[in-house]
């Protein structure tokens, strides 16, 4: 048994409204810190303190005593009020909800995590906790996670992209956020999909180039293909990126915060240069249709959308089709797979080696036993 100090927590009615009363023999540093504890009030008709249900937070109220006391919570087990007005009691409510989210953005951003990562792991934890389960956070096991993963989840049919992106996410929020006991760490992912990249041929390719007839549309279709860019980099380049001396293209803060540069022939360095005359951007290399402003994502794929209906090409293209070709024909000509690695940036050789399932330099050579019946 802990020689602390013991704290009972208890749901109970003050004034018509659910609240939690902070039950402790009396102890000097006990009522010091429940006396600097933000929400907590005293109730003489009760002789205690007691936090508002709706404001009351389990991981902050465990955090503030942390080391202070024993926190006896089994009252909420068996509580027939909690079970009742839950919405009322619960943690999760759309304010408590708005703030735990706001601190999990502002953790995330903190951490230098990009944009994309943060946006679309706020969104993931907004999906969460829109589900009530009908307990506080800090109370939620393993087994909690494992149920809304499957229901909300799986059963819905998302993809396992989505559903490693949700373990990650809540890996986080209960790790940095409620600081729960629960073991993040022991939820496990989705096991991998092992799809193959998508290849176009290059006439396929050719094709989808020829299609714009705005030079500006042509050259940004080109470039990525040229470059095996992803989207993102494309539009994050600015003029100075383009060291046509040193016939180099510099990729500045991609995935994962990493620099690299590309070469770019004469071919290229001339389709920008007139393009460049035609438009003249002030900062970005491909700006909208106000100057110095980025050119959007939206627009990029009505582009991209615009050219291969033109092109007759009866595949759902996307822009990310273009990097895939890139990485496969290079492959295809005889590009050492290190090379190729270093051109798009991956991490670990693992991921380049997945365009060697794809590439015709090697099947093609192969004969089928069908040839010699």
């Amino acid at each position: 048994m802990s020689d602390k100090p013991t704290i009972e927590l208890i749901p109970d009615k003050h004034r018509e409204k659910a609240v939690i009363l902070v039950k402790f023999e009396f102890n000097k540093i006990l009522a010091d810190l429940i006396k600097n504890y933000e929400t907590a009030l005293w109730s003489q008709t009760k002789r205690c303190w007691y936090i508002p249900a709706n404001n009351f937070n389990f991981a902050y109220f465990f955090e503030h005593f942390k080391g202070k006391a024993f926190i006896n919570y089994t009252a909420f087990e068996n509580s027939v009020m909690q079970k009742k007005e839950k919405r009322d009691e619960c943690l999760q409510n759309s304010s408590t909800n708005d703030r735990l989210v706001e601190s999990f953005r502002i953790w995330l951003t903190h951490k230098r995590y990009s944009p994309n990562s943060v946006n679309t792991y706020t969104e993931m934890v907004k999906k969460f906790l829109r589900v009530d389960l009908g307990k506080y956070l800090s109370l939620y096991t393993n087994d909690d996670i494992v149920a809304f993963i499957h229901k909300h989840i799986v059963q819905k049919g998302y993809s396992f992209a989505y559903q490693n992106q949700m373990v990650s996410a809540l890996k986080l929020f209960f790790r940095e956020i409620i600081k729960t006991e629960i073991r993040v760490d022991a939820l496990s992912r989705p096991r991998r999909e092992h799809k193959l990249p998508n290849v176009l041929s290059k006439e396929e390719i050719k094709a989808i180039l020829d299609a714009p007839t705005n030079i500006k549309h042509r050259t940004m279709l080109s470039l990525i293909y040229a470059c095996g860019l992803r989207r993102s980099e494309l539009l994050n380049m600015k003029i100075a990126d383009v060291d046509s001396k040193r016939h180099m293209l510099i990729i500045r803060n991609s995935k994962g915060y990493k620099d690299r540069q590309v070469p770019i022939s004469d071919k290229t360095i001339e389709m920008l240069r007139e393009y460049y005359k035609a438009y003249k951007p002030q900062i970005w290399l491909f700006e909208g249709q106000k100057s110095g402003e980025k050119y959007s994502e939206e627009s990029l794929a009505k582009v991209l959308k615009h050219a291969v209906n033109k092109g007759n090409i009866r595949k759902p293209v996307t822009l990310h089709w273009l990097r895939h070709s890139y990485a496969t024909h290079l492959l295809e000509a005889g590009t050492d797979l290190r090379y190729i690695q270093e051109l798009l940036g991956h991490k670990s050789s693992k991921t380049t080696e997945i365009y060697t399932h794809v590439s015709q330099k090697s099947l093609q050579k192969i004969k089928s036993p069908f040839d010699d019946l």
